[in-house]
């Protein structure tokens, strides 16, 4: 039987990763990174969200999050990908963008065999929610969210990255709070 990745208890909290069509690296414009950075911290404010974790990397987002009382995970994810492609896509189109024919390109072909987007898909389907069942496992992601921009030799170091909650946890100056889990 194939593992389905679902959110099954909206109190609990989830490792989730949302990514970029065919994994292209959109995120190498600050322009871009600072678009995810203030829709999360709009989700925060005014849709349930509660971060844990994060870290934006080249092309996708990790966090560690749940919805607040009230609040449905699934809803604030989706909603927080609708409205990131919109943004995005005005993003390449009027500001500087020196991939700006590649990029619309390759999101319309994405849009092309998908039947509910019309005319850009900037996402891929899903956002692979796990939940976080035990203090061990939920540290294990903790460190692989942070270690993602190492391993990827952007920084030396996990706190020196600047789109990613592992600032928050080193006690300095991070561009989005959390909420720290240990």
């Amino acid at each position: 039987m194939a593992f389905h990745y679902r959110v099954y208890d909206n109190d609990k909290p989830y490792f989730v990763t949302t990514t970029i069509i065919d994994w292209i690296d959109l995120f190498i414009r600050k322009n871009h990174k600072l678009c995810i950075v203030e829709a999360l911290e709009y989700c925060q404010k005014n849709k349930g969200l509660e971060i844990y974790a994060w870290c934006l990397i080249l092309s996708h987002l990790h966090m560690i999050v749940r919805a607040k009382e009230g609040f449905n995970l699934p809803d604030i994810i989706r909603d927080f990908k609708k409205h990131t492609s919109k943004q995005l896509i005005k993003q390449i189109i009027e500001e500087p963008e020196s991939r700006r024919e590649w990029l619309l390109e390759s999101f319309r072909k994405g849009a092309s065999s998908h039947p509910k987007n019309k005319e850009y898909r900037v996402w891929q389907d899903g956002y692979h929610p796990v939940e976080l069942y035990t203090p061990n496992f939920t540290y294990q992601k903790l460190n692989y969210i942070h270690n993602n921009p190492v391993e990827e030799m952007l920084v030396a170091n996990s706190w020196d990255y600047m789109f990613s909650s592992a600032r928050n946890y080193a006690d300095l100056n991070n561009l989005l709070e959390v909420t720290k889990i240990f």
